[in-house]
């Protein structure tokens, strides 16, 4: 996800603009009715006339969100989505993560924050100069002395 506050194709501007392609056979308000869904999935109901440099970074962030989702895909690709929030958007990204994944999606997500990897995985992989450093459930790997001497310190090996 960007940090791009002028993203040009969101689901709100096209609600607001009434610019609502057809895709497969759906009338326009079945594709609004869709796109409120997701901004209300992503909690942004309420903001569908913001334009994207009108929102925050956490709201930013969800509104690309939504915007994947509504393409219902079974893979999704998160690259430090995380980033940025502060405590209480990170748990409130945290829940909007498992419910995505309760919709049976996959996550594959790069992060670095250790808290939302141990809540949301159940395999870690770990990589060093482009190489698989570790693989496995994530408090295994979070143990694993080389992980904790090269990534974590010592206070993840407790």
């Amino acid at each position: 996800m960007s940090d791009n506050p002028d993203v040009a194709h969101d689901p709100s501007a096209r609600i607001r603009r009434g610019h609502l392609p057809r895709r497969r056979g759906r009338n326009a308000s079945e594709i609004r009715d869709e796109a409120m869904h997701w901004i209300g999935f992503t909690g942004l109901a309420g903001k569908e006339d913001v334009l994207p440099a009108g929102l925050n970074l956490h709201e930013r962030k969800f509104l690309e969100l939504a915007r994947a989702l509504a393409a219902k895909p079974k893979l999704l690709l998160l690259d430090e989505v995380l980033s940025g929030l502060n405590p209480a958007e990170v748990d409130n990204a945290i829940r909007l993560v498992r419910a995505i994944r309760a919709q049976g999606a996959t996550i594959v997500f790069v992060e670095h924050l250790m808290r939302a990897v141990v809540e949301l995985s159940d395999r870690v992989a770990v990589l060093n100069e482009g190489k698989l450093f570790a693989l496995g459930a994530p408090r295994d790997v979070m143990r694993d002395p080389r992980v904790v001497s090269i990534y974590l310190g010592k206070a993840y090996a407790a």
